[in-house]
């Protein structure tokens, strides 16, 4: 599973937001995503990419900002 598809799924099943609203330039809070909700995302993270995620992440603003993070912390 990609990054982008883990994103999707994960809100498709949280919020009920159709996969294709969620887009790199996607707004997170736009899309629903509040600060509860944005741990339990990164709390998914580190279950699929079986890490530990440092506790100084930024915030991400986008979709896109996300996927980055994701993917640099994963091939850390």
């Amino acid at each position: 599973m990609t990054s982008l598809e883990l994103v999707r799924s994960f809100l498709e099943n949280r919020l009920g937001v159709q996969p294709e609203r969620v887009e790199p330039a996607s707004s997170l809070i736009e899309l629903g995503v509040d600060s509860m909700m944005m741990l339990e995302l990164m709390f998914e993270f580190e279950t699929h990419l079986g890490i530990r995620l440092p506790t100084d992440l930024e915030t991400p603003r986008t979709v896109g900002e996300m996927l980055d993070m994701m993917d640099r912390l994963a091939q850390a």
